[in-house]
């Protein structure tokens, strides 16, 4: 059974957690500052600023290096997972957000031929993110990182 005590215990667990929240947090508000509309979406919702992916696996690694010391397993393997999510969130997710914004603009032209998809039918656009929501995700794992301890 797990031990419920033991898992709230873990440091970087909790930084992880609290920078992904954190950052869908500022999102929203970021999201809402800009539209004028709040979105539920970008609660859970991928890309944008800041990049949550980004603040999750920094606060992991950020506070494996707090914990363990930067010679250690832990802190290589999380070094790792955080350089491919990262990389991947500007690479390939984000060359994703660009082909699908294209693919929406050839379903609305098309939109009234049989057989092919509606307009409700979009594809999600904001999959990836830019460097720049990318660093700051990153600030904000290694900031809560140092906060949470």
């Amino acid at each position: 059974m797990i031990d419920l005590r033991e898992l709230l215990s873990n440091r970087l667990l909790i930084a992880a957690v609290c920078s992904w929240a954190s950052a869908q947090v500022i999102k929203t508000i970021i999201n809402f500052a800009l539209t004028r509309s709040f979105s539920p979406e970008r609660l859970i919702g991928s890309g944008g600023m800041p990049s949550s992916h980004s603040a999750f696996v920094t606060a992991l690694v950020s506070s494996a290096g707090i914990h363990y010391g930067l010679g250690s397993a832990e802190f290589a393997i999380s070094f790792v997972m955080a350089f491919i999510v990262m990389y991947d969130a500007v690479g390939v997710r984000r060359e994703t957000g660009k082909q699908a914004e294209l693919l929406n603009e050839i379903m609305a032209v098309f939109q009234d031929y049989e057989g092919f998809p509606s307009a409700e039918d979009k594809l999600k656009e904001l999959v990836g993110h830019t460097p720049l929501q990318v660093l700051f995700g990153a600030i904000l794992g290694i900031v809560i990182a140092f906060i949470i301890g």
